[in-house]
């Protein structure tokens, strides 16, 4: 018995797994004294090709009496207590996030996004509009309670009581109601404590289900957490902030200095005519203090840099270093302290990308685009750097990139990604001669 958290293997019938499905499911509600006999429960399960998951899942809605014959008839949320509800939750803070990594996409791709709290209760649904009317029909609308308890088997009830990202296709939701739909989700953890605060999920047709979705759930996942990180750091920030201390700008009419950290370790910074390499710690703080014009405590950049406010010791002793650094070559940069902060603004190549992306213009991005953000940093500043702007990259170019951009990006950045691939074949014109690349690197990908 299969216990993968994908619905299909690949290559897999899409139309054979269905009916394989509705036949395990018709004989397991058929007979509720499979459940009370091990031998006989193990001996089904093998012979209908469970997935331990999602067989799992059956048997515990079946305990708890929920009836595959009916739709979920639990109270939804009146409009005031989803309001409240979504105004204290904290991914209301990075639901533009979602809207660019899934959102944009839902509207073409036939499906549509759900984000739900730590307990089920979908807080916003959006995405395609016909499927979001089709969906009410089984009670899939903002305010309702998609826990497992309630509904039974379903991505995002799975995902929350597994703690896991998951994919349901089809007869492997509990319901009959819901077996026309497919559905991924993953569940979204707090930063700070690790705690589950809620569940991503994407519902549609049998594409909802596909191989290539779980990935783009668990990218925007990523997204979303190490933004929920970075708005927590900036919080902290916020209420740190003092007063911005005079006479610290840069010389009027000088281009400001650039630290360039895409495909670069050591990092780059440049200053006037120079260019010089800027390695390890050192631009990493460069890299959290230039977002941070009103500074920053030695507990917070800190954490940013180390990932422990308890690092502070070590963090003063590479500020020094750093600040030397700084006078011996200069660069016009003066490191000031308590807080942290920069005297003048510094530009950072990773946040022109995404402004390019942000303006439409995915050429001068891909060209500006040389690799991760500081590939071999740890650092938590890095890290999150580092997955928004490949998230982001990525999702710009599946979306509403020129066949030729796509191409370039999938060459030099995406060698790996079935997804990108096959987009490209769906877009290249029919007589390109690049088809013939693309439809080798999927071959090949398949053997």
């Amino acid at each position: 018995m299969s216990s993968g958290w994908r619905a299909l293997r690949r290559g897999e019938s899409v139309r054979d797994r269905r009916i394989q499905l509705e036949h395990a499911h018709e004989r397991f509600v058929a007979d509720p004294m499979i459940v009370e006999d091990p031998e006989t429960l193990a001996h089904f399960a093998e012979a209908v090709g469970m997935r331990r998951v999602v067989f799992d899942s059956w048997i515990r809605s079946q305990r708890r009496t929920i009836d595959p014959d009916r739709l979920p008839d639990h109270p939804v949320l009146d409009r005031r207590g989803l309001e409240e509800l979504r105004a204290s939750h904290p991914i209301r803070r990075v639901l533009p996030v979602v809207q660019r990594l899934l959102l944009d996409e839902a509207e073409d791709s036939g499906f549509i996004v759900a984000i739900g709290d730590a307990a089920g209760q979908l807080l916003w649904v959006d995405g395609n509009r016909e499927i979001r009317s089709r969906a009410e029909s089984m009670g899939f609308v903002e305010g309702a309670d998609w826990s497992e308890q309630v509904v039974g088997t379903s991505a995002p009830g799975a995902a929350l009581a597994l703690d896991h990202a998951i994919q349901v296709l089809g007869a492997e939701h509990y319901r009959r109601a819901v077996h026309e739909w497919s559905c991924t989700a993953a569940p979204v953890h707090d930063p700070t404590t690790g705690a589950i605060i809620g569940v991503i999920d994407v519902t549609g047709g049998d594409s909802a289900a596909s191989p290539h979705t779980l990935p783009l759930v668990e990218a925007t996942l990523a997204a979303v957490e190490a933004e929920l990180k970075l708005e927590s750091l900036r919080a902290a920030i916020e209420r740190e902030r003092p007063s911005r201390r005079p006479g610290r700008s840069s010389t009027a009419g000088a281009p400001s200095p650039r630290l360039i950290v895409l495909g670069r370790d050591p990092a780059l910074l440049e200053f006037g005519s120079r260019s010089l390499p800027l390695g390890g710690r050192h631009a990493e703080i460069l890299l959290a203090l230039s977002g941070a014009p009103q500074g920053l405590s030695a507990a917070v950049l800190a954490e940013l840099v180390y990932g422990s406010a308890a690092a502070e010791q070590n963090l003063r002793s590479e500020i020094v270093r750093l600040r030397r650094w700084l006078e011996r070559h200069e660069s016009g940069i003066e490191l000031g302290s308590r807080p942290y902060q920069l005297s003048v603004p510094l530009r950072v190549d990773a946040n022109e990308m995404l402004a390019a992306l942000s303006r439409g213009a995915h050429r001068l991005a891909l060209a500006a685009y040389e690799g991760p953000v500081l590939p071999d940093s740890q650092a938590p500043i890095a890290e999150g750097a580092r997955i928004d702007v490949d998230a982001t990259l990525r999702e710009a170019m599946l979306q509403s990139a020129a066949a030729d951009q796509l191409y370039e990006y999938a060459q030099n950045w995406a060698v790996g990604d079935r997804e990108v691939w096959e987009t490209l074949l769906q877009v290249l014109p029919p007589l390109s001669p690049k088809r013939a690349r693309v439809v080798a690197v999927l071959g090949a990908a398949d053997d």
